[in-house]
Order: structure tokens, then C-alpha cells, then sequence
């Protein structure tokens, strides 16, 4: 889909060390409309320095092809291995730097909250969230789980959206 000036692109990102998702949306009069979606594969024994550098410079890329409005992404979750936590942390924050410098405004999503949103349970396993994510944008191509889940993320987002507009026109207070 060709995106048009009215339509508010949004892109979604699923940070990782090693492959980091990424997807964009629009939202064309309430409808979502896939526009594309991949990931940044990473050498795992590359040096962290330059993992980072790439996912910074990539997704400076893709934003300047596909000129999102907004950027959603994944929250880091608390894991047992505390390394892994850092490095997903430091992939986040060069993703967050790659969008701020770009001027998008940045929402943070809890992955319970991204998969509540997508299937109607905080435990979904990957695959049926790709599911989900296939019917909700109306396309039968597969892609990478984390291409999905960056996906995800930004419906999700979309649909926290509009439903902030939603209360705030109805007087309605949204938690």
C-alpha cells in the first residue's frame, strides 16, 4: 500500500542484540494497512559497538524512506540473565536514538500489554501473534517473528491511540 499525506505511519520496532524487528503501519480512516516489515540481523560475535551502530544507521534509513509520524517499541523485560537484559537495553536505546534524532515521538509497550492487545492474552506465543498480526493487517505473507512482533507493537500502538482519543472525547478515564 502507497501511503497518502492523511494516513499517520507509525513504525514498530522489537529490539534485539542479535535481530532487531522492525514494521510499519498506517491507519487510514480506522482501517491498518501493512506498508512493509523485516529485520536487522546482527553478527552475534561482532562487537557490541558496531551491532548498534547498524541498527542505529538502519533504522535511520528506513525512516527517512518511509517518513513514519510516530515509532513504538518494545519495553525491555526483566530477565534472568542480567548481560542479556544490558545488551537488549543498549539495542533499545540505539533504536530510541535512531528515532529521537529523526524528531518521532517514541511510546514505550510492556510485550504482555503489545500481546493482550494483538491475540486477548498477555502469554501468547510468538507465533500466534504473527498470526494475529497477518489477519489484523489483512495479509497472508509471513515474516520473521521479530518482523512480527515489531509489527505488533505498532497496532498496538494504534490502538492505545485510539483509544486515549477515545476517552478524552468521551470524558472517559483511560489507564
Amino acid at each position: 500500500m502507497e501511503p497518502r499525506p492523511a494516513d499517520l505511519i507509525v513504525l514498530g520496532l522489537d529490539p534485539g542484540s542479535r535481530v532487531t524487528g522492525w514494521g510499519i503501519v498506517a491507519e487510514r480512516g480506522g482501517s491498518l494497512a501493512l506498508i512493509d516489515a523485516g529485520t536487522i540481523k546482527l553478527a552475534a560475535q561482532a562487537d557490541m559497538a558496531v551491532r548498534l551502530g547498524r541498527i542505529y544507521e538502519e533504522l535511520a534509513g528506513l525512516i527517512a524512506e518511509h517518513r513514519p509520524l510516530e515509532a513504538a517499541i518494545e519495553n525491555v523485560f526483566v530477565n534472568k540473565n542480567t548481560l542479556s537484559a544490558l545488551k537488549l537495553g543498549q539495542a533499545r536505546g540505539a533504536a530510541i536514538a535512531a528515532c529521537a534524532v529523526a524528531g518521532l515521538p517514541v511510546a514505550g509497550y510492556e510485550p504482555t500489554l503489545v500481546k493482550k492487545s494483538i491475540v486477548g492474552t498477555g502469554r501468547a506465543e510468538k507465533e500466534q501473534v504473527a498470526f494475529m498480526v497477518g489477519r489484523l493487517l489483512g495479509t497472508t505473507r509471513r515474516f520473521a517473528l521479530d518482523a512480527s512482533d515489531a509489527l505488533a507493537v505498532a497496532v498496538c500502538h494504534l490502538n492505545e491511540r485510539r483509544l486515549r482519543r477515545l476517552a478524552k472525547a468521551t470524558g472517559a478515564k483511560c489507564s
